[in-house]
């Protein structure tokens, strides 16, 4: 029998020596251009293979495993609320909205085709996938946009905002789906129905009730809390406080149904309005490093190695129209705005997935493999790690070729 303190002595070695890999992975990836998320998920699988051979997990570390991954999950959609610029959205608002509503349609219905008519996937893995698909990892191509000095041109900060309007549908639609998918497992008759629009007009409800709730914190007592928390202490004490609110929002959302991942992104947007505040984003960096590579690490933890065969089938047939969906679908009304140019540029960017697509699969498959089975969860992990990194090779040789000047004077 295992002693408890061999235990739990065992378990602090393991994570230690993650964190090291996590610093070793992230820095050298970094350096060759690779989003270090890649490498996170290759160590997450890794783990599981090892652990399938020598058993060093016990329930109880995959449970702290679980733990630290939901927390990276607060993190990382924090910092996603947090980057959002609604002011600079509603300036270019009617642009963007077009680029958007084309972009989630045509990706979204692509996605479902594919996977439901094609695929011959269920219904509900199949509004998974769709759903995952409408959403964009700006923050992958934003760095390349910001190497190349043009992420304040017309196109870029077009890019950012459509990005922006991405990330807030597809958490909704998250939302909707994680709310109506034990209904439509039963199929639909006219009872069930009558409860699923019963459900959906609830949800909406909560979650209107919560926007107004996050907007009223945001206008009226964001400042006088973060101004209160910034006269009693320095750096690290605004840092926790902010951290602090981010976990206790997104457990709200959470008791009241609407999920972590909704609250989290919300807790964001209410402090990215405080310029003082966004400040604090680089130490706040400290934090975001220490949890984040968790969510991934448990992603890769939660691929099936059993599944890999035909995970890389379907992977590659909905990589393709991951592809297409942005190409198409933010390619086509952007060509109206940006020029021939601007709307490859702005279309190639718009196609890796990364975080609110995998949040939206790792949740699914948390669910059961009625909602994602574990062959589906592996085939959008090829499909995040391949649009990861050849996006942004091919977007900067088109900003090389096509140099974006800068809207600032």
């Amino acid at each position: 029998m295992v002693e408890p303190e061999f235990e739990v002595t065992h378990l602090i070695l393991v994570l230690g020596g993650i964190i090291l890999l996590t610093i070793l992975v992230g820095s050298g990836l970094k350096r060759i251009g690779v989003p270090s998320l890649i490498g996170f998920m290759i160590l997450g699988f890794l783990l599981r293979v090892a652990d399938s051979h020598w058993a060093f997990l016990s329930e109880e570390a995959i449970g702290i495993f679980d733990f630290l991954a939901t927390v990276g999950i607060i993190f990382l959609l924090f910092r996603v609320g947090l980057e959002s610029n609604l002011p600079g959205l509603k300036r270019q608002l009617k642009p963007a909205s077009v680029i958007w509503l084309g972009n989630i349609l045509f990706s979204g219905i692509l996605g479902y085709v594919m996977s439901y008519f094609v695929l011959g996937l269920d219904l509900i893995p199949s509004l998974f996938v769709a759903i995952a698909l409408t959403a964009t990892s700006v923050a992958i191509s934003v760095a390349v946009w910001q190497e190349a000095k043009a992420i304040k041109s017309p196109t870029g900060e077009l890019l950012v905002d459509v990005a922006e309007m991405d990330d807030i549908s597809a958490m909704v639609l998250m939302a909707l789906l994680f709310a109506t998918a034990p209904m439509l497992r039963e199929g639909l008759d006219s009872t069930v129905v009558g409860v699923l629009f019963e459900t959906l007009g609830w949800l909406s409800f909560k979650l209107v009730g919560f926007g107004v709730f996050c907007a009223l914190f945001s206008r009226y007592l964001e400042h006088p809390i973060t101004h209160f928390f910034r006269r009693i202490g320095e750096t690290p004490a605004k840092l926790l406080m902010i951290a602090g609110f981010g976990l206790i929002i997104a457990a709200l959302a959470e008791l009241l149904g609407l999920s972590v991942a909704i609250g989290a992104f919300f807790a964001g947007l209410i402090f990215s309005r405080d310029p003082e505040t966004v400040k604090l984003d680089t130490p706040f960096g400290t934090l975001y490093g220490f949890f984040t590579p968790f969510f991934f690490i448990g992603i890769g933890l939660n691929i099936d190695p059993g599944t890999l065969t035909t995970g890389l089938g379907i992977g590659g047939a909905l990589l393709v129209v991951a592809i297409i969906g942005k190409l198409v679908g933010a390619g086509g009304p952007a060509m109206l705005t940006t020029g021939c140019p601007g709307s490859l540029l702005l279309s190639i960017s718009m196609v890796p997935r990364a975080e609110i697509a995998l949040v939206i699969m790792q949740r699914g498959l948390n669910l059961g493999e009625w909602a994602v089975p574990g062959d589906v969860f592996s085939g959008m992990v090829v499909v995040v790690a391949v649009t990861a990194v050849i996006s942004p090779m091919i977007l900067r040789v088109l900003l090389k070729r096509w140099p974006q000047a800068s809207g600032e004077p």
